[in-house]
């Protein structure tokens, strides 16, 4: 039987980019300007004010976290809070911002800006090498979010949000080749967000205004399950838990309708599939 509560006591403006490393999730609260932690073993929790509005969070291999958002990429110490710059691609673009992205499995950091006054075309995907080369991996695009890899690593899936769709790329050495459409979302209506994908090969995905999390098979393109959230503001999720079943799902608060737990960091346990383990940014 599937269980779905709300957990942790943070209630975030805008919930994005849960990520589940070394027993712990990690979230980012775009527009309260926080980066958050969540231990469900003991419900602690852990916060740091960024100073900006901050569109995804990422492990680094060596220790410590890397974050994208209002001013770019920096790394992210977890022991003080200090935040040092990487790179800023798109300072002279105040109407954009960062948003969703994830690390690929060849430990390179993926992640997209997005036009906040919907400029069709105006941002792009980022990549950052472990070296801290920054380079353009696909554009143009108007909003960029959920990416995730293929359990073998050789497919990539992405969502410019706009498009009401999923996008596969092959994938190799950092590079996206052979676009596709893989999903067509345009039977819901709501906009596709962050997304996941299971230890099946099947992806999960976030619907912003739409209330729920929908499980896709790429191969075909079929709905396989829905579960809704009692939160129209649904914005992306994670597999955590120990034993990676517990499918996490963070939300933002509707700027008109009251929800008692909008904003809330949710959790769906008993859905019987597993995630696969997060990747690190490897610089």
């Amino acid at each position: 039987m599937i269980h779905i509560e709300p957990v942790g006591n943070f209630r975030c403006i805008w919930g994005e980019g849960p990520v589940w490393w070394h027993g712990v999730l990690y979230f980012v609260d775009i527009e309260g300007h926080r980066v958050h932690r969540y231990d469900p073993t003991d419900g602690g929790e852990c916060t740091w004010e960024i100073g900006q509005r901050v569109g995804t969070v990422v492990p680094r291999q060596s220790g410590g976290l890397v974050i994208a958002g209002d001013h770019g990429l920096a790394f992210l110490d977890d022991s003080t809070g200090s935040v040092t710059p990487i790179a800023d691609p798109e300072r002279n673009k105040p109407e954009n911002r960062f948003n969703d992205g994830k690390c690929s499995p060849d430990g390179r950091f993926f992640a997209g800006t997005i036009s906040l006054v919907k400029k069709n075309g105006d941002a792009r995907l980022y990549r950052l090498d472990p070296d801290l080369s920054l380079h353009e991996a696909f554009g143009p695009v108007t909003n960029s979010n959920g990416i995730a890899w293929s359990v073998d690593g050789a497919t990539v899936y992405y969502i410019d949000t706009p498009r009401l769709e999923v996008l596969a790329f092959d994938y190799q050495d950092g590079l996206l080749r052979n676009m596709r459409s893989v999903i067509s979302t345009k039977d819901i209506n709501a906009s596709p967000d962050g997304m996941t994908l299971d230890s099946a090969g099947n992806l999960w995905i976030a619907f912003c205004h739409g209330g729920c999390v929908v499980c896709y098979d790429p191969t075909t393109g079929a709905e396989l399950r829905r579960v809704e959230i009692p939160c129209l503001e649904t914005t992306a999720c994670a597999f955590g838990g120990e034993n990676l079943d517990d499918l996490y799902v963070t939300t933002g608060v509707h700027r008109t309708v009251t929800e008692e737990h909008a904003g809330r960091l949710w959790v769906i346990r008993g859905l019987g599939v597993k995630g696969l383990p997060a990747d690190a940014f490897a610089g």
